[in-house]
């Protein structure tokens, strides 16, 4: 094992064109190409929204090692039938006392042991427990087990991710990225001299679609303000938005962060 950890966090995986894209893109990695660890947030991975079991394992295999979600999380039914089961998967942590499933825990990953935490925020977003209140004791709890911290903050507005993102940084976070928005932004940094940051990972799906969803029920949903149903969008053309982080196993210092933006037509395969 190198004095570093190489994680690669998937931005919001939408339908079966999301799956594929990440099926794909993991398995055309080379060996020097190989992230040590592989997050991916999933709430909208069964045809635009929620987790079925069938595509919990399916993304299992294809080599994601941990699942973040958000609001979407709850939209299909089942997943009340396998959430206590599906030890990889979290849901946020300011999620109302009670909730199902777990928001944040300690994975031993690649030989090291890695804590990853999910949040979701409360600026336009709804009516969730405050965020800011829970970051701090289970910050500070999980640092007793490793040094190396991951944040998945699925919000929508831009201040609120960047303005939690400087206030966990000075507890000692390894890495934080923002999901949601489905538009992966440009403004990759190592903030504090320790956390590597993002805004948003963005999203993994089909190339041309509305983040994710078919144009036309967007267009229609927006132009007319009919409740129209939303439709994922299925392509062969796809995207794949992702952040990468490289950290210091020894302190937790992320001494590296990039972006991924892949466009790929999965019938040259």
């Amino acid at each position: 094992m190198s004095g570093t950890i190489d994680v690669l966090f998937f931005g919001d995986i939408v339908g079966r064109s999301g799956r594929q894209a990440v099926e794909w893109y993991l398995s055309s990695l080379k060996d020097f190409e190989k992230p040590d660890v592989v997050i991916a947030n999933v709430e909208n991975a069964s045809h635009g929204f929620g987790l079925t079991e069938k595509n919990y394992r399916e993304l299992l295999s294809a080599g994601v090692q941990v699942m973040t979600s958000g609001n979407h999380i709850w939209d299909r039914k089942e997943i009340f039938e396998f959430v206590y089961s599906a030890e990889r998967l979290l849901r946020p942590l300011n999620f109302p006392e009670g909730s199902a499933g777990e928001g944040a825990k300690v994975f031993e990953l690649a030989g090291v042991k890695i804590g990853i935490i999910n949040l979701i925020g409360q600026v336009f977003m709804g009516n969730y427990n405050s965020p800011w209140e829970k970051a701090e004791s289970v910050i500070s709890h999980l640092l007793y087990e490793t040094p190396i911290l991951f944040i998945d903050f699925h919000g929508e507005a831009t201040a609120e991710k960047l303005a939690f993102a400087r206030f966990v940084s000075t507890f000692g976070v390894s890495a934080f990225t923002g999901t949601h928005t489905h538009v992966q932004t440009a403004d990759e940094k190592i903030l504090n001299n320790r956390m590597g940051y993002i805004t948003d990972s963005g999203f993994c799906g089909a190339y041309d679609s509305v983040i994710g969803m078919m144009a036309e029920p967007s267009i229609d949903r927006l132009k007319t303000m009919y409740p129209t149903r939303l439709e994922v969008a299925e392509s062969s053309l796809v995207q794949i938005n992702a952040s990468r982080f490289t950290i210091n196993t020894k302190t937790g210092i992320c001494q590296g962060v990039s972006r991924v933006n892949v466009i790929k037509d999965l019938q040259e395969i």
